[in-house]
């Protein structure tokens, strides 16, 4: 974790520091932020006050802080994380025109904005698996995966949107039946994140996972050869191409209901849906950007091709998250 996240529990920003600060709580962990914030400071003169940590530390940080804390925006990854800030009451509204007009409206919540966009695909080991056994995130239940299947913990986030998205397109029970067939095709317990499972699947230790596509971006840009060998065994599938489409995650933020500096947060929320900063995204991070006109110059992560993504609004999406765990945990998906 960097440095300033150590700091988390004694360092405080100064509350009236003037209109040319911003105090950003980040959970966003990816040094190739770094050239967004030095861009948005070059253009406006605002300095960014950083703290970086984990999600339920800021989030404990906030509640604490109440009425004075000296945050103006939080950041994070993922729907369901946004959405628990948004259920504390930590957001304030926010009314932009340029807001409103760069991003779609289904990647808009009622007080927070996403930023970027990370779809959840199918990776199998393309000697074990037959390809039509894996196109629908259904097919990862069917008794035909059975010893095949990896996973991280059904808990993290990222899982429990998916679920969310599954309650929305098949109901509670079918969804259940789901994670129940998903957990009895387990070929082990559920551990490790996102990278973890590509390279099992690579290894054989199981012949199909779950990942989030940036991850994936990251290996085929790896100039490693043990990444280029692990490229070279795994296929990709944009699931459930022929119905509802492959689930879209988030990054994204908004202002908070306390902020100091009202007026520079959301220039930063605006600054960034500039062409700049979502090329940024796609080009440091290997993630789309919302703004459909941003030029993405990334050559993996375009390589990747078209796909049909579920249109899901992300808002919709994260009220679902809680159900979700509930649904796992008595699946018995940890």
């Amino acid at each position: 974790m960097p440095i300033i996240a150590t700091l988390l529990a004694i360092m405080t920003f100064p509350a009236l520091a003037g209109e040319k600060t911003l105090n950003l709580y980040s959970a966003r962990h990816y040094q190739t932020d770094e050239a967004l914030y030095a861009n948005f400071t070059r253009q406006t003169g605002i300095q960014i006050n950083r703290i970086e940590g984990k999600e339920d530390e800021l989030l404990e940080r906030l509640k604490n802080e109440g009425a004075n804390s000296p945050a103006d925006v939080f950041l994070t990854v993922d729907a369901a994380r946004l959405a628990q800030a948004e259920q504390l009451g930590l957001f304030a509204p926010v009314k932009s025109r340029i807001l409103e007009t760069r991003i779609p409206e289904n990647l808009r919540a009622a007080d927070w904005f996403a930023f970027s966009t990370r779809a959840r695909v199918i990776i199998y080991n393309k000697a074990s698996v037959n390809l039509a056994e894996v196109q629908n995130y259904e097919d990862l239940a069917q008794p035909a995966l059975k010893g095949k299947v990896c996973s991280r913990s059904g808990s993290h986030p990222y899982n429990l949107s998916l679920g969310a998205a599954l309650i929305h397109h098949l109901g509670e029970q079918k969804t259940e039946e789901w994670a129940r067939g998903l957990v009895a095709n387990f070929a082990r317990a559920p551990k490790g994140g996102d990278t973890d499972q590509i390279k099992a699947v690579a290894a054989g230790e199981c012949q199909v996972a779950l990942s989030n596509t940036y991850y994936l971006v990251r290996l085929m840009r790896s100039e490693k050869s043990e990444d280029k060998k692990i490229m070279e065994q795994v296929g990709v599938v944009w699931p459930n191409q022929k119905s509802y489409g492959a689930h879209i995650n988030v990054s994204g933020g908004g202002v908070l209901k306390n902020a100091p500096h009202k007026e520079a947060a959301i220039a930063f929320l605006e600054y960034l849906v500039s062409d700049e900063a979502q090329t940024y995204f796609a080009d440091g991070n290997n993630e789309w950007p919302v703004v459909a006109s941003a030029p993405v110059k990334n050559q993996a992560l375009e390589s990747l091709g078209k796909f049909k993504a579920d249109t899901l609004n992300v808002g919709a999406l994260a009220k679902n998250t809680a159900l979700a765990q509930r649904i796992y945990d008595r699946a018995g998906y940890r």
